[in-house]
């Protein structure tokens, strides 16, 4: 007889959590204000990704194309995280 009460008492302790868990719940307001709107940086077209598509048109001829060798390595870089790298300085000759 003492399992059956202790089985009685466990599952009233039960009902009364999972009552209180519900009530709790429901009474919880959630602190939620308006989404704030972000700004979208980037234009409409994206230039490097038009070059893309002509370089993807072009298929193998692409491998040969300088245009698309450049593209491909401004793409690496973006998606790498690098800053391109500095252009070489220029010597003025004949000074």
């Amino acid at each position: 007889m003492e399992g059956k009460v202790l089985a009685q008492i466990a599952a009233i302790v039960f009902v009364a959590v999972a009552i209180t868990a519900a009530i709790i719940d429901i009474t919880r307001e959630e602190k939620t204000g308006p989404a704030m709107a972000v700004p979208v940086v980037q234009p409409l077209t994206d230039p490097l990704r038009i070059e893309q598509r002509r370089c993807q048109e072009l298929g193998e001829a692409a491998a040969n194309d300088a245009a698309c060798l450049a593209v491909w390595a401004e793409t690496r870089n973006r998606f790498l995280g690098r800053s391109p790298a500095p252009a070489a300085p220029t010597v003025n000759e004949g000074r």
